[in-house]
Formats: structure tokens, C-alpha cells, sequence
């Protein structure tokens, strides 16, 4: 670049707009999106290591994609190509890959290219990069207002990470804002401007999360503002509201805004909430939305989701919209608001749903008669006797009478099931008696289930039992499954959190949170060092910077660990564990524990642990038959009772609300603790009963024959119940019962 050349670029950039002016160059000077560029989180790190892969930015306008892409740009060392998908093409794609190719060639120097509007392009544009994309030969970074998964094409977003930008809080407009009045080489840091408190806030507010809107309109407030006699520019509230008027509302009717909005308008209508359906309906109003798209939407529901629960309500939406297309905007909101508040307050049922069910039926049933009775007999009664057998409901007392309606197939499947609302709770009972009726009268004339060949079995015989048997005990793993999804669903956790898995153990918890937080971090510690190890390896199959942490020592280790690791003040948004107050059991108190983690809780985070009751888990008493023995089962219940009444055993001498106790005593206040129940098939072994009645004191705790013997059971009788055990649970299925609570406290 000569000389001339260069005095123009730094004209051109003297002259554009502030916002262009501002926009930060490193990710220090980058305001905004700490989820996803905060210290710790996976996008940070891989800026800064320069080991990114290629990424899709998709947010609102003014949220900072292109700055972000810009502040890459400085960070990397590979070189860098802009392209606007508006004003370019194919052409403009292959001069781009013929200059990576040739930097990679002549140098070995990455390139990244960064297409902004990525979602302008067709499908054959989006194409044109895929194979270089794939070969390695450019990193691309798009960025787009629009849902990637919906505008980009689908094998560039597979071989993308994408990260979602939100719209920026009042606090980095007003940081951003400052920024401007402040620097004095890019914007008016040697000026002497003055802003009033209140004409600043009024920027901020009315920008709605819009860096560029801020900007702009202080830009405009500044430019427009004759200096007074005291050398200073003196911005107003009056200077501001002239400067920008009215409140940017994002709302594109053809992009995700416009399905986003009408979406939270119909959930709040069918989850009978007026107030937040009055103003999702107003944004769409106030933004320009079609009104009778809304009263479509409206009508829709009154049939999905109010259905029988109240009749009226389709009368009520159809007349408002007539009402509306004979008055029009803007005296029409009134009927808008009373559809949709109408809507809001009624009750609901979608037993209107039943239709599809029966859909279902029909698309995978066999071809199926009419039933006799009720094919037409007007043409062909007396060749084929069709309609013989008919029974007439109006001849009949209530203008019903019990018959069948429903092929020979299907008799008995149920598609309309009436909810207990409104309208639906009073012909709930009659459609359910009319029902039991018409059973009875379709397995009068036999037993129909014998006639099909029903047979109830539970255990198959031969080489099938033992597949059977697996399936049954596997039923453990099913239920550590649910336990997981359960806790997630309690943490909420999201994909930019960092999260910490306190008892990694197998990893079950962890792995899901790697899954369910990419563009986040997550740790993992665990005190086995042979399970770390396992984490490690199995951690080290994936990228380097998508890797969980694995910490290996105790929990009161942790602070130092994360020292270690150079992280000593870092901050979780989601701590998870599964039975810590069992495992650290004489370790550590259980309010002490939650207070240590509690510690660890960034601002608004969540701890969430999901914990065994040993206390109120399965008595083996309760699985054998004591019949003509219950003197001996008295003496069994009170000798294993003990051993969960042992108040110096810190394993078993505590429930829930010892827990919410010991809570509230050390200060704890905002927990909450839900309890559940679970059943499942076990199968007890031969090791189990040698376990149980040998003579040996595992980790300082007594066997479960030594408990009878404290109990003033006689060897004799020990012996009795280990026979008893022996004879009917050896290899034999169990409904096993324990008892979970889930922990969840919010900092």
C-alpha cells in the first residue's frame, strides 16, 4: 500500500460513523457476551490459543457479530478475509479460496474468512464453500440475524459451531457509550461533552440492547449540538429525545423474531396467562404485525387447546374478528384484546388431539371393514344384510344404547379422552360410563380376550428368559438415566454455562454436561484417582479445547486444585453432584458441604445435587413370606430397624428433614428439596447373601448378620432367616425400593 493510499484509508476511517469508529479491536476492549467470551468459556479460549474451527455468530443487529469476527481478526495469526454475502457472489469466493490456497501453499498460513449476512447467500453460493470448508483450505466465520439451522445450509452448520449473541444489557451500553465520550483518538475524548444523567439513560433505554443504536444517536446528539460559551457540548434530555424518538423493536415478519413472538403469545394463552399475552399480542401489534394473522393464530387455538373445555370460546374469536374486519385499526385492538384475553381465562383442553391419534390408526391398520350393523342399508340389506342388527339410539331411553361403532380391530382403543375442565369435566363421566358400557355389550357374546389369543406372561421360556432377565436388571441403568435427565432439568443448564460435576465418578453426569454445554466449560472432580484417570482418557478423544476438566482429590482439595489449574477465583454457573452426603459421610458436615460449594456459585448460579436416603431405602425383611413365622420376623424388623436408627452412623442417621434442619441452622435459606420414590427389579445373587451373612466389618461398618446378633437373635435363629433369604431371593427379581431427594439451591 502507498503512501496516497494509505492517507485515504485513514481519512475514510476518521469520517465514518462512530459506531464503525468504536468498534473494539481486542476482546478486552469487547463489551457484552460474557456468556460465550467470558474468562473460562470455550470461544475465549480458543481465541486465545488461535485454534478455532469454524463458527456461526447469530444474534440480533447491533449485538456485536461483526466486532466480534473484527477482534478474531487481530487476535489470529492466520490471515484474515472479509466478504459481505450482500454484495458478493461466487466470484467473490473464489478469489478468496485461490488466496487461501496460495498463502497456504507459499507460507503454511491459515486463512479465515468471515462472510457477514452469511444467510443472503443461496443455497448454491453456501455450497461453493462447503468442500474448502471440509478440506481445511479456510475457517469460516458467518455471522446472521436469522436461525442458522433454518438459513444456512445444513452441511456448513454441521461443520460449524455456533454460538448464539443476545441482546446487550443496559450496563455495556452504558460502558460503551462511555468508551466514546472518552477516547480521544476514535471518538470525543477531546471534546468537552457533557451528558446529562438523564439524557444518557434515555439513549440507553430506547436503543433496547443495540450497541450501534446507542452509538448512533449519541453520534447525532454530539454532531447536532452547537458549542456554548464555556467550551462544552452540553447533551440534554431534550437533545437526546430529538436525537432518537422512538424505541427499536426487533420484529422481522419473515425471520425467527416474527415465529419467536406469535409462539410466546399462544403458550401464554394456553398456559392461561392475560398479562403476558396482552403484551407479546402488543409487541406484534405496536411492530406492525398483520392483525388477522394473529386472529388466525387465535382461532387455531380456541380448537388445539380450549376445544370442549369451553365451546364458546371459537364463538367468541370468530365474532371479534368479524367485529374487527367491519371496524378496522385502530378501534380493532379492543377486539384483538378481548379474543385473546377471552382466551387466556377460559379453561383448556386439547382432547381435540384425539383426531390425530385416531389418524395414527388408520395410517398403520390394515385395510378394516365397516362393521355390518353399520354399513348403509339402504342398497344392499337384503343381498348382504348390510345395516341388519342396527339398534336405532333415539328408540332408546336417553337417545343412546350400547353398541359397537368401531371395527372388530379396534375394539376397546381409546382416542378422545375428556379433560376434567369446564364443559369436558361434566360429560367426562358420561362418556367413561357409556364406555364401560359398550364393553360389556361387545364381550357378551364371548370372551373376546381368549378369542385373540391374549395370554398374560411375564417371565418366556428357554434360551429367551435369560435375554429377558438382562433386559429386566438393566432396568438400573434406565433409572440412573432418568436421575440424570431429572437433575439436568432441575439445573437448566445452558450451553455457555460453566459447570462443575462434584462427584465425577463414572462421568455420568459429566459427559452430559459437556453435551449440554459446548460453548461453556466443565469440570470434573472426583477423589478416585483411578476413575480420574478413566476421565482423562476418555477426555482426551476430544478437541482440545472442548475437554472437561478433570480434577482428581478431595472436595475440601478443590480451591487448591483450581489454583493449579491458574483458575483460583473462578466462578461456576451450574455445581452438580450425585450422593455426596453419602460419599463424604464423617468427612465433612452436610451444611458445611453446601456452604463450601455454595462458595464456588458465580452470581444468579445454580447448585443442584441429586442424593440417595439410605434411611428410608429397601428393608430385606419386606421381600420374603414369614408366614407361621412371625414371632421370628418381630425380631428381624427390630434388629435391621436399628441399623438405620444408628445415630452414630453418619451414613444412615439422617433424612430430608434433617437436611432442611441443619440448613437453616448454619444459614441457608433459599434450597429447595424434592423428594421421589423409585422402584426397580433387582436381582439378588449368591454374593449378596454371603456378603450379607458373613463375618466381616467393611469400612468400619457391621455386617447385616452381625446387626441380627446385636439384636438378641440366636444363632439358631440366624441361621433360620439366612435359610429363609437363601430359599426365596437367591437369583430371584425384587421390586426394589430407594428413596431420592433432589437438592436445588439458587445463589
Amino acid at each position: 500500500m502507498d503512501l496516497f493510499a494509505q492517507g485515504r484509508k485513514a481519512q475514510i476511517e476518521k469520517e465514518s460513523p462512530l459506531a464503525n469508529r468504536m468498534r473494539p479491536r481486542t476482546l478486552d476492549e469487547y463489551v457484552g457476551q460474557e456468556h460465550i467470551i467470558g474468562p473460562g468459556r470455550l470461544l475465549r479460549r480458543a481465541i486465545q490459543a488461535d485454534q478455532l474451527s469454524s463458527l456461526i455468530f447469530y444474534g440480533p443487529p447491533g449485538t456485536g457479530k461483526t466486532t466480534l469476527a473484527m477482534v478474531i481478526a487481530n487476535s489470529t495469526q492466520s490471515h484474515f478475509i472479509t466478504i459481505n454475502a450482500v454484495l458478493s457472489g461466487v466470484k467473490e469466493i473464489r478469489e478468496a479460496i485461490a488466496e487461501a490456497k496460495e498463502r497456504r501453499d507459499l507460507y503454511g498460513q491459515r486463512t479465515t474468512l468471515f462472510v457477514d449476512e452469511v444467510h443472503r447467500w443461496n443455497k448454491a453460493q453456501q455450497d461453493a464453500l462447503l468442500p474448502h470448508v471440509e478440506k481445511g483450505t479456510i475457517i469460516l466465520i458467518g455471522a446472521t440475524t436469522e436461525n442458522p439451522y433454518f438459513e444456512v445450509n445444513k452441511a456448513l452448520v454441521s461443520r460449524s459451531r455456533i454460538f448464539q449473541l443476545r441482546p446487550l444489557t443496559p450496563e455495556n451500553l452504558y460502558a460503551i457509550a462511555w468508551q466514546a465520550l472518552k477516547d480521544p483518538e476514535r471518538g470525543y475524548g477531546k471534546l468537552n461533552v457533557q451528558v446529562e444523567p438523564e439524557a444518557l439513560d434515555h439513549l440507553v433505554d430506547v436503543a433496547n440492547g443495540d450497541a450501534r443504536g446507542v452509538l448512533n444517536a449519541l453520534e447525532l446528539a454530539v454532531e447536532t449540538t452547537e458549542m456554548d460559551e464555556n467550551g462544552r457540548y452540553h447533551l440534554t434530555l431534550a437533545v437526546a429525545e430529538e436525537s432518537i424518538q422512538q424505541r427499536a423493536v426487533l420484529y422481522d415478519k419473515e425471520g425467527d423474531v416474527h415465529y419467536d413472538t406469535i409462539s410466546a403469545f399462544i403458550k401464554s394463552l394456553r398456559g392461561s396467562d392475560p398479562d403476558a399475552a396482552l403484551y407479546w399480542m402488543a409487541k406484534m401489534v405496536y411492530a406492525g404485525e398483520d392483525p388477522r394473522f394473529i386472529f388466525r393464530r387465535m382461532t387455531i387455538l380456541a380448537g388445539e387447546d380450549v376445544g370442549l373445555a369451553d365451546p364458546q370460546a371459537m364463538g367468541v374469536v370468530v365474532s371479534c374478528w368479524e367485529a374487527f374486519e367491519r371496524i378496522g385499526m385502530p378501534e380493532g385492538r379492543f377486539h384483538l384484546a378481548q379474543a385473546a384475553l377471552y382466551l387466556a381465562t377460559c379453561p383448556k383442553s386439547n382432547s381435540a388431539m384425539g383426531f390425530f391419534d385416531a389418524l395414527a390408526a388408520v395410517e398403520k391398520e390394515q385395510e378394516t371393514d365397516v362393521p355390518n350393523h353399520l354399513k348403509d342399508g339402504n342398497r344392499d340389506s337384503e343381498g348382504f344384510g348390510h345395516g341388519k342388527g342396527y339398534l336405532y339410539p333415539h328408540a332408546y331411553q336417553d337417545h343412546w344404547v350400547a353398541q359397537q361403532y368401531l371395527p372388530d380391530s379396534l375394539q376397546g382403543k381409546l382416542f378422545y379422552e375428556p379433560s376434567d375442565q369446564g364443559y369436558e369435566l361434566a360429560i367426562g363421566e358420561d362418556v367413561a360410563r357409556r364406555r364401560e358400557a359398550q364393553l360389556a355389550a361387545m364381550v357378551e357374546p364371548g370372551d373376546w380376550r381368549l378369542e385373540m389369543g391374549e395370554v398374560y406372561s411375564t417371565s418366556p421360556d428357554n434360551k429367551a428368559k435369560d435375554a429377558w432377565l438382562q433386559r429386566t436388571i438393566s432396568q438400573s441403568g434406565a433409572n440412573l438415566g432418568a436421575q440424570r435427565d431429572k437433575l439436568f432439568e432441575l439445573a437448566q443448564v445452558q450451553r455457555h454455562h460453566l459447570v462443575l460435576d462434584v462427584n465425577a465418578g463414572s462421568g455420568l453426569l459429566t459427559w452430559e454436561a459437556v453435551r449440554r454445554a459446548p460453548e461453556g466449560g466443565v469440570w470434573a472432580l472426583t477423589s478416585d484417582a483411578q476413575a480420574g484417570d478413566a476421565l482423562r482418557q476418555m477426555a482426551s478423544k476430544l478437541p482440545e479445547v472442548e475437554r472437561p476438566f478433570i480434577l482428581i482429590g478431595a472436595l475440601t482439595e478443590l480451591d487448591y486444585l483450581l489454583e493449579l489449574r491458574g483458575e483460583p477465583d473462578m466462578r461456576f454457573d451450574r455445581i452438580i453432584g450425585r450422593n455426596l452426603f453419602t460419599q463424604f459421610a464423617g468427612e465433612l458436615a452436610r451444611a458445611e458441604l453446601v456452604g463450601l460449594l455454595a462458595g464456588r456459585l458465580a452470581e444468579n448460579g445454580r447448585l443442584c445435587l441429586i442424593q440417595t436416603v439410605p434411611r428410608h431405602g429397601q428393608r430385606l425383611y419386606d421381600l420374603v413370606d414369614w408366614s407361621g413365622h412371625e414371632d421370628l420376623r418381630e425380631k428381624v424388623v427390630a434388629a435391621e430397624e436399628a441399623i438405620y436408627h444408628d445415630e452414630t452412623e453418619p451414613l444412615v442417621n439422617w433424612d430430608e428433614g434433617d437436611l432442611a434442619r441443619a440448613f437453616k441452622e448454619h444459614g441457608i435459606h433459599h434450597f429447595k428439596l424434592q423428594q421421589e420414590n423409585q422402584r426397580e427389579m433387582r436381582t439378588i445373587t449368591e454374593a449378596h447373601l454371603a456378603r450379607w451373612f458373613d463375618d466381616k466389618v467393611r469400612n468400619g461398618r457391621s455386617s447385616y448378620k452381625m446387626w441380627l446378633q446385636a439384636g438378641k437373635l440366636t444363632d439358631t435363629a440366624v441361621q433360620a432367616v439366612h435359610k429363609r433369604y437363601q430359599t426365596q431371593l437367591t437369583n430371584q427379581l425384587v421390586n426394589w425400593k430407594t428413596r431420592y431427594i433432589y437438592i436445588i439451591f439458587d445463589f
